[in-house]
Parts: C-alpha cells; structure tokens; sequence
C-alpha cells in the first residue's frame, strides 16, 4: 500500500485531531503518502482531497473539533453518489482509508467496501462511547469532564438557593456520559436510555432527599432517555409533587464536544490513529481499531454496527447507594 487517505465524518470529538495527526506522521514514518479529505463523504465526493505531511499537523494535538471539519452526506447514501466518491480516490490513487467517526461511518465504509473493494479500518471518534469493540471513543473522557464541571457550577447555585436542577447531557442512545459525569458530580439521580426510570421513582428518590432535611438535588439526563427530555420529566414530577418546589432545567448541549481534549483523550486517540493505519498496513480491512482492557483489537464494521454495549451495572448500583 503506498497511498492512503484520513478523514473524520459524523459528529465531531475532542482528539479527534490528535487522532489525524497519528495517522499522518505514522503514515510518513512508514513511507506511505497520505492525504486528507475534508469534509468527510462529501469531500470524497467533491475530490476536497489534499496530499498531507508532518507540517499538515504540527501544533494540533491541542485543538479541538478536527481540521479535517465534519459532515453527514445523504449524497454518499445512494450508489451514484459512492460512484463519485470512488473515482475521486482513484484519481489520487488512494489504495486505502482510515475513517474516524461513528456508527454512520462505518457503515457508509462497509457498503463502500462491498461496492469498490476500498480497504477501510475505522478509529471511533464518538463523544457518547457507544461503540462496541472499545472501552472508550475519542472525545468521550472530555466531554464527561465539560459535563463534570458544568454539574459542579450548578451544583453551588442548586444549594445556594435550594432547588432542584434537572441536567440534561448528550446520549441519544447511550446513557454513558450521563452515568459517570453524574457519579462524580453526586447527582441523586442519573436517568439513562438503558434502564427505564419511572417518574414515580423519580419523585421517591428526591422525596427521600428531602425526608433527610436535603436542600438540593441534582438529577443527570441522557438526551436519549425513554421518559423524554429534561423539560419533559419535570413537568412530569411537578404533576406527581403537591409541594410547590424550585426546579430548574439546564441542557448542556453542544459544550460537550467542544474544547481542548484531555490527556487521556488525546493519548487515545494517537494510539487508536497509528493502529488505525498499521492495520491497514497490515491487511486489515472493514475493522475498527479499538482498546479493550488496555490491548489494541480490531472488531468487524458490522459488529460495532449491531451489537450494543451495555453499561456497567455496577455504575447504575453506585448511584444508587452513594445517594443515600
């Protein structure tokens, strides 16, 4: 393999730049040329491709968000638009492509394979850490610490004048940044896609808080979960609480996939961006590089497609017992 390309699609995440800075000075170290594609599918599509170097990437191991911006291409979803895509790479004569995103990526890479025999192995870059196949996604250790510290500001002005915050984080589908940010901010409550939580447990909780001279309460809201958005649950509690108390709702929103990432996520991510590139090397194809118990591993596209990961049961136990 002499030539391969990097580009990042989807959603964006904090690493995700440290992840593109692996794959070019990997691929530079072995010999190979690289190139960039903005924009993702799109890009490919509009031949937005650009030969890379060391320089390319000097002094973005820092940054946030990806150089390579980010897009979702509904044209890459129909067969005309992957038949551009791949007379685009053809005229670079790329051989093969490292994709850090999510599960839209790797599909979009799989049904390219199948199509034009395009080798792709995949680096998860994905705030929500919903991948099967990896501990942890890029992006994901910085946002439970965006989300962390806006819990600890609210934290201060929930006791200051005893109210009740709802806090609503990312997690269409994936309770896990809502889990951890909550267990260590102190939330009394995490509800999460994973686990219904009945609203009538919701009240009981902070009834019981309440029961122990409690002044605050914070309860931590994936997006996702079944009972509805943030403003949606409390409406609900407000309707199953006679008292008339002080509650307030905050969403955190997109905060979470900004910012600088933190040591873990760009040390991640660099490790994920060269195995990413020396599977390729190595033969790989339709894989995604992944660390599972501190060991590189390469899983199927399909198998981080289809299978879910659960969250730990003993993070759903831990709050339980540590708001008491």
């Amino acid at each position: 393999m002499k030539r391969i390309a990097v580009f990042t699609s989807g959603g964006d995440a904090p690493g995700m730049n440290a992840c593109i800075r692996a794959v070019v000075r990997g691929a530079v170290y072995h010999g190979i040329e690289v190139f960039g594609v903005r924009r993702g599918y799109s890009g490919m599509i509009n031949g937005d491709i650009f030969q890379m170097s060391s320089y390319s990437v000097s002094n973005i191991v820092q940054r946030g968000g990806t150089i390579l911006k980010s897009a979702r291409s509904k044209e890459f979803m129909t067969p005309e638009g992957r038949a551009k895509a791949f007379e685009q790479l053809q005229k670079f004569g790329i051989e093969g492509l490292v994709a850090i995103g999510g599960n839209g990526t790797f599909t979009g890479a799989t049904i390219f394979y199948d199509e034009y025999g395009i080798p792709t192995v995949g680096a998860p870059g994905t705030i929500d850490n919903d991948l099967y196949g990896t501990d942890y996604t890029i992006g994901y250790d910085t946002a439970v610490n965006t989300a962390l510290e806006a819990i600890d500001k609210i934290r201060d002005t929930a006791d200051s004048h005893d109210r009740i915050f709802l806090i609503e984080v990312m997690g269409r589908d994936s309770g896990y940044i809502a889990i951890q940010s909550g267990i260590a901010g102190g939330a009394e409550l995490v509800m999460v896609p994973e686990v219904l939580t009945p609203i009538s447990e919701v009240v009981e909780t902070l009834k019981a808080g309440w029961s122990r001279q409690k002044s605050s309460s914070i309860v931590v809201i994936a997006e996702g979960e079944e009972a509805g958005i943030a403003s949606e649950i409390a409406e609900k509690i407000r309707q199953q609480v006679e008292l008339n108390i002080d509650m307030r709702v905050t969403t955190l929103g997109h905060i979470q996939r900004g910012g600088i990432p933190t040591a873990y996520d760009r040390i991640l991510a660099s490790r994920l961006g060269l195995g990413a590139l020396e599977g390729l090397m190595n033969g790989e194809k339709n894989v995604m590089a992944g660390v599972v118990n501190n060991e590189l591993v390469y899983t199927p596209f399909r198998d981080t497609i289809r299978l879910p990961k659960p969250i730990n049961e003993d993070l759903l136990r831990m709050v339980k017992i540590l708001s008491v």
